[in-house]
């Protein structure tokens, strides 16, 4: 998949594609000196990074404006995200990353494209969210964790009206398994537009088991 068959496939502006453009050439820029993605997955940008973040945007509800995204690495999917919600009035993604490369190189992004967007270096298990803001519309993470951890990680941040927009590969079913034996969770499955393995983990109502409470 190239930028133009991109484009046909998401129906995105001209506009919010050069900016996916930008984001590529510093994102191969910065890969030179840096680990953010693998070198054999530059190439393959489009698809491998660009569709599988951008396939998030078209499950958001609709009222979403405050978006998390654990272990943002390269910003896969919060800068698509950022990208997607540019021009939408009260919009906050906030990017964690522990690794301080990976953030600046959020940070620049960030700035080159004036996205309404910070990033905050911290491992997610440390993050505190200013008290005085309301809470996340939408928590998601890719290639983060598995979905149990992922649940974990994000049970501070939630309210009763958040949405996790999870991708997750072929091994997804044994994951919500797994995560059901700590959670309860209302979950919408959609085929992933990348894999035909794998899928896009819509979570909502979620609440811990009481002999798993702290």
């Amino acid at each position: 998949m190239d930028a133009k068959q991109f484009q046909k496939h998401t129906k995105i502006s001209n506009e919010k594609l050069e900016m996916l453009k930008i984001w590529q050439n510093l994102l191969a820029h910065w890969n030179k000196r840096i680990n953010l993605v693998a070198n054999s997955t530059i190439y393959d940008f489009w698809l491998r990074h660009a569709l599988d973040s951008w396939q998030i945007v078209e499950r958001l509800p609709k009222e979403c404006i405050r978006i998390l995204d654990m272990g943002s690495g390269a910003g896969f999917p919060g800068l698509a995200l950022g990208i997607a919600l540019k021009n939408k009035p009260g919009t906050k993604i906030v990017l964690v990353e522990a690794n301080g490369k990976k953030c600046n190189f959020l940070r620049t992004v960030i700035r080159e494209l004036d996205l309404p967007a910070i990033a905050i270096q911290t491992r997610i298990e440390n993050y505190e969210p200013d008290k005085t803001e309301a809470g996340f519309d939408v928590i998601t993470a890719r290639a983060f964790a598995p979905l149990s951890k992922l649940m974990e990680y994000s049970q501070p941040f939630w309210t009763n009206k958040t949405t996790a927009i999870f991708p997750k590969g072929e091994s997804w079913a044994d994951e919500v398994e797994n995560a059901k034996n700590i959670f309860s969770f209302d979950l919408t499955t959609t085929p992933s537009q990348t894999s035909e393995r794998a899928t896009l983990l819509e979570i909502t109502n979620t609440k811990i088991h009481n002999e798993h409470l702290k």
